[in-house]
C-alpha cells in the first residue's frame, strides 16, 4: 500500500485498472427540459389546459340543474363552440404579431369574466339569451396548447428528433387533460355546488396563463404583420385542414355513440380508456426517432376504429367495447402528432400560433359535425350502428390525406427542419 493511502479503499468507483463509471444517458423526455424555463412554462400550461376539459361539463351540469333543460345546456355550449371557432384564429394572429404574454393574459382575463358572468346569470336564473351572450364571451380563451407547441418549435427548430418528442409530449398532455378535466368538473359540481366546476376552472385558467406568460425567455419573438403570408393560404394547408375536419368527426361521433351505448355512470370511465390508450401511445411514439407518415397513421386509425364496432356488434358487452376503445385510442396520438408536425412545416415563419389554432378550429368543427352525425345515427339506427360513423370518418380522413400526400411545402416555415414524414 503506497504511503498516505487510506486504510480501506472504496469498494466501488474508479480505481487502478477499473474504468470510470458512465452516467446513464438521459431519455428523450428528460432532455426536453434541459433548457431553462421549459419546466415552468409546461407547469403553467398544464394548469391552463386542464379547464378546457372542465368548462363544457360544468356548463351543462350548471345550466341543466337550474333551468331543467339539457337541450338549452347543449345549445349554449354548442353556440360557444361556434363562436370560439370564429374568434380563436384572430386571437392566435394577435399572439403571433404582438407576443404570447401581451395577448394571452388579457384574452384569458376576458374569458374568465365570461365564465363569471355565466355563473351569475345561472345563479339569478336570468333569461336564456344572457347565457348565450355570457358563454360567447369565453371565446377569447387563448389556445395554450398551440402556444406551448409554438414554444417547442421555436426552441428546437434545428433539432427534428427533439421537436418530434415535444409534439408527442404535448399530445399526451392533451389526452391527460381530456381524462382529468371532466372528472374534476363533475366532482366539484356534485361535491360542492353546481357552479364550483366553472369557478374552479376559471381560477386554474387564469393562474396557469399567468405562470405560462411569465416565462419570457422561452417565448417565440413576435413577428411583424408583413413578415409572411397567412397560414390559410400556404400551399397544402387547406387540404390538411380538411383532413383535420374529418379526424375531428371521428372523436365527436365516438363520444356521442359511446355515451348512448353505455348509457350510465360508467360512460365517462369507458371514454377515459380511449384517452388513456392515446396518452400511452403518444409517450411511446415520442421515443421513436422517426415519425410515421400521416397516411400510415390514418390507415391504422381506420382499422383500429373498427374494433369498437366489432365488439358492440359481436358481444354487446360494455367491457368488450371498453377494451376495444383502449386499443382504438392508441391510433389517436400518433395521428395528431404527425398532423401537427405537418402543420408546423406548412405554416409560414412567425405565424406558428395561428397555423396550429387553425388546425384546432378544424378539429372542433369536425367534432361538432361528428357529434351531430353520431347522434342522428344512434337515434335512427341504434348505438351499435352508430359505431360505424367514426369508422367512416376515419376512412374519409385517410382518403383525403392520400389524395393530397406530398402536396405543398411552404418555404421558410416555422419548423422547416422539423423532421419526420408527414
Amino acid at each position: 500500500m503506497p504511503p498516505g493511502a487510506p486504510a480501506f479503499a472504496p469498494r466501488f468507483g474508479p480505481g487502478p485498472g477499473r474504468p470510470a463509471a458512465r452516467r446513464r444517458p438521459a431519455g428523450p423526455y428528460r432532455r426536453l427540459f434541459d433548457i431553462p424555463g421549459t419546466r415552468a412554462f409546461t407547469a403553467g400550461n398544464l394548469l391552463a389546459r386542464l379547464p378546457m376539459g372542465m368548462f363544457g361539463v360544468s356548463a351543462v351540469v350548471m345550466i341543466a340543474g337550474a333551468y331543467g333543460s339539457y337541450a338549452l345546456a347543449g345549445s349554449v355550449t354548442a353556440a360557444g363552440l361556434a363562436v370560439t371557432a370564429l374568434v380563436a384564429p384572430w386571437t392566435a394572429r394577435l399572439v403571433d404579431r404582438y407576443g404570447q404574454a401581451r395577448i394571452a393574459v388579457p384574452a384569458a382575463a376576458l374569458a374568465v369574466l365570461g365564465q363569471l358572468a355565466l355563473v351569475v346569470c345561472v345563479w339569478r336564473e336570468a333569461p336564456a339569451w344572457t347565457l348565450f351572450a355570457a358563454y360567447a364571451a369565453t371565446a377569447t380563451c387563448p389556445n395554450t396548447g398551440g402556444m406551448s407547441r409554438a414554444r417547442w418549435a421555436h426552441l428546437y427548430r434545428d433539432d427534428p428528433a427533439a421537436l418530434h418528442t415535444a409534439n408527442s409530449f404535448e399530445q399526451a398532455v392533451d389526452e391527460l387533460c381530456f381524462m382529468l378535466g371532466p372528472v374534476l368538473a363533475a366532482f366539484l359540481c356534485s361535491a360542492l355546488f353546481p357552479q364550483a366546476g366553472t369557478l374552479g376552472g376559471a381560477f386554474l385558467l387564469l393562474t396557469g396563463v399567468l405562470v405560462f406568460a411569465a416565462q419570457r425567455a422561452t417565448e417565440p419573438p413576435p413577428a411583424p404583420r408583413t413578415a409572411s403570408g397567412a397560414p390559410l393560404r400556404a400551399p397544402g394547408m387547406r387540404p390538411l385542414l380538411a383532413v383535420f375536419l374529418a379526424t375531428g368527426a371521428v372523436f365527436g361521433s365516438m363520444e356521442v355513440v359511446t355515451l348512448a351505448f353505455v348509457d350510465g355512470p360508467a360512460a365517462g370511465a369507458v371514454l377515459a380508456l380511449q384517452a388513456a390508450g392515446s396518452c400511452a401511445a403518444g409517450l411511446v411514439y415520442g421515443r421513436v426517432r422517426r415519425s410515421a407518415g400521416l397516411v400510415v397513421c390514418l390507415a391504422a386509425m381506420t382499422v383500429l376504429m373498427s374494433l369498437p364496432l366489432l365488439a358492440a356488434a359481436g358481444t354487446g358487452a360494455v367491457w368488450a367495447v371498453a377494451a376495444a376503445l383502449l386499443v382504438a385510442g392508441m391510433a389517436t396520438a400518433p395521428t395528431m402528432v404527425t398532423g401537427m408536425t405537418r402543420v408546423q412545416k406548412l405554416t409560414p415563419g412567425g405565424r406558428a400560433n395561428e397555423g396550429m389554432t387553425l388546425a384546432v378550429t378544424a378539429l372542433l368543427g369536425g367534432i361538432a359535425a361528428g357529434s351531430a352525425s353520431g347522434g342522428w345515427t344512434v337515434e335512427h339506427l341504434g348505438p351499435v350502428a352508430g359505431y360505424g360513423v367514426p369508422v367512416c370518418a376515419a376512412a374519409l380522413a385517410l382518403a383525403l390525406a392520400a389524395a393530397t400526400a406530398g402536396r405543398g411545402r411552404a418555404p421558410g416555415s416555422a419548423s422547416g427542419h422539423a423532421g419526420g414524414r408527414a
